[in-house]
């Protein structure tokens, strides 16, 4: 296969999830359908890397149930399982629009990615122009590093690097990351970053945040960086997604997340009354 085109840096997109998504929100397709919004193809192409997992039949099972009824073409890659694997690792990667990883053991995700050449070819496909997303670990390891709880224990390890700064999830469900993230902050040990509540998602173009948004009301995200050895922190308030284009047949949304897409359609009126 031919080298992929490099595109300019402020064309490539990526997309970290605190936790949501298929694997955390089975009837909130919110987060799902806004990384499909993210390219231009009437078909786009996914692909669902469940590596940080162990490759479970659970993982995979929810990202087929999630978008097998979606305008798009998707399939998965099992690293455990190379055998199952009819086509080189490159070559399924490189056809893809988005490439998203699933959460589970960051330490082990990278350990496994960097055995098989899939670290340095995700990078060549962010390169390229393919979006890359993924929630939790999968979210983690864009960045210059992160706080995995994969020996037990949350701890700090470090990242692929594409994007500046750290990231720690799961703020408001495992609350115990927190602190040893905002430590590791202020001694200098991690950069400055995001922490992240379950259900907001971060929109990266090129190395620049431009786009906070949520599946859930309420949550919520923060930047924290460490100036004079004091942290600063700056609370993040991201956009609530209505399920514009395929999220408008949702079902199974919680009543308030119904109740706000009610008010902002009477607000929408309103303001379209007013000229």
């Amino acid at each position: 296969m031919s080298p992929q085109a490099v595109v300019p840096i402020e064309e490539r997109l990526i997309f970290a999830m605190g936790g949501g998504g298929f694997t955390m929100e089975p009837n909130n397709p919110l987060l799902d359908d806004y990384v499909l919004s993210l390219v231009r193809a009437t078909e786009p192409k996914i692909l669902f890397l469940p590596t940080a997992s162990g490759d479970t039949t659970h993982q995979i099972n929810a990202f087929k149930a999630r978008f097998a009824h979606r305008t798009c073409v998707h399939e998965h890659v099992s690293l455990f399982r190379m055998h199952e694997i009819g086509r080189p690792l490159r070559e399924i990667v490189m056809e893809q629009d988005i490439v998203y990883v699933g959460g589970g053991s960051m330490r082990n995700l990278l350990a496994i990615w960097q055995a098989h050449g899939l670290d340095e070819l995700l990078v060549e496909a962010w390169q390229s122009g393919i979006v890359l997303a993924g929630l939790s670990a999968g979210a983690m390891c864009w960045f210059q590093g992160g706080v995995t709880r994969s020996s037990g224990p949350p701890e700090v390890l470090a990242g692929l690097g594409l994007l500046e700064g750290s990231l720690t999830v799961h703020a408001d469900g495992e609350p115990e990351r927190l602190p040893v993230w905002l430590a590791a902050v202020r001694s200098g040990e991690l950069p400055g970053g995001w922490a992240l509540d379950d259900g907001v998602g971060l929109l990266f173009r090129g190395k620049q945040l431009e786009r906070a948004v949520s599946s859930r009301p309420g949550a919520g995200a923060q930047r924290v960086d460490a100036i004079a050895g004091e942290l600063v922190r700056h609370r993040l308030d991201p956009e609530l997604l209505l399920g514009e284009g395929p999220s408008k047949a949702l079902g199974g949304l919680d009543e308030a997340v119904e109740e706000l897409r009610r008010v902002h359609r009477l607000r929408r009126g309103m303001g379209r009354g007013r000229g």
